[in-house]
């Protein structure tokens, strides 16, 4: 079995494989629901909600979102302290740094649980994260010229990845897989996260060495993708939702969306019809 073939074979033995968990109301059209960009999930419009989606993108890193989404109800609540998400104005309000917006943060929201104030923790590290990412996309006066930016290196199948990277360099704490997960959930389908679901599958499978980075993960999704003809969008929800087990907008299936996570049992049926 060459590359092509592998790639191909796993592809469809991840769909082959959810349905045959004979989860209640998990269908072939459900799991074709995933898999494609919703058109009730249009691209932002306005640098303001540019900036909230790598704001939600930012906490979804370690245990980020539950100890900063949860503890306020959603990110979008930090309108409040972030001028309804301006960026200009954020930069304005907030120069003299961190401190002094997790100091509005505790005084405005009242996060629940305990606020820790060393740098390295969660919330100083989100902070910076919220003012970095001011900083980025307020270079850009207006959404379509962000997007005309992004699509410059999307068009371009050998400066793609190059992308991530930037915004990894000049957003703290975004991190490639990060930058990847903002950029696909703005509707940039060529885009997919290396999260720990996908890494460890592809690992699992072969798809790529054993000490892949997330950079070479990427790469391989990207290549999965075009051997098995759909999105790399199309081919990081379908092993996602194995890894994760969570069909998040169908609450009626499993507990509250989750069926569990499925990943290392999948990997042993695939691998046994794989060599």
């Amino acid at each position: 079995m060459n590359q092509i073939e592998r790639d191909k074979k796993a592809y469809d033995l991840a769909k082959e494989y959810l349905l045959q968990l004979n989860i209640q109301d998990v269908t072939p059209d459900l799991i074709e629901k995933y898999l494609c960009l919703s058109i009730s999930k249009p691209r932002p419009k306005s640098i303001p909600e540019i900036y909230l989606r790598m704001l939600i993108s930012a906490q979804n890193a370690n245990m980020r979102a539950g100890v900063i989404g949860k503890a306020i109800g959603g990110v979008d609540k930090l309108s409040v302290v972030l001028c309804n998400f301006e960026p200009s104005k954020v930069l304005i309000k907030y120069n003299n740094g961190w401190n002094q917006l997790l100091d509005d943060i505790e005084k405005n929201l009242k996060p629940k649980g305990k606020i820790r104030r060393e740098s390295l923790s969660i919330w100083p590290h989100y902070c910076q994260s919220i003012l970095s990412a001011a900083q980025f996309i307020n270079q850009f006066p207006t959404s379509e010229d962000f997007y005309r930016w992004v699509e410059f290196f999307d068009q371009d199948d050998r400066a793609r990845s190059a992308l991530p990277m930037i915004l990894a360099r000049e957003i703290d704490g975004f991190g490639f897989a990060l930058a990847c997960d903002f950029l696909k959930e703005i509707g940039f389908v060529n885009f997919a996260k290396p999260d720990v679901h996908l890494r460890d599958i592809f690992r699992g499978l072969e798809l790529c060495s054993s000490k892949a980075d997330d950079y070479e993960i990427f790469k391989a999704i990207i290549r999965v993708a075009k051997n098995s003809k759909v999105t790399p969008y199309n081919t990081d929800k379908l092993f996602w939702l194995i890894g994760s087990g969570y069909f998040y907008e169908d609450q009626n299936i499993g507990n509250n969306g989750r069926i569990g996570n499925h990943k290392m049992e999948f990997i042993a049926f695939a691998n046994g019809r794989l060599k």
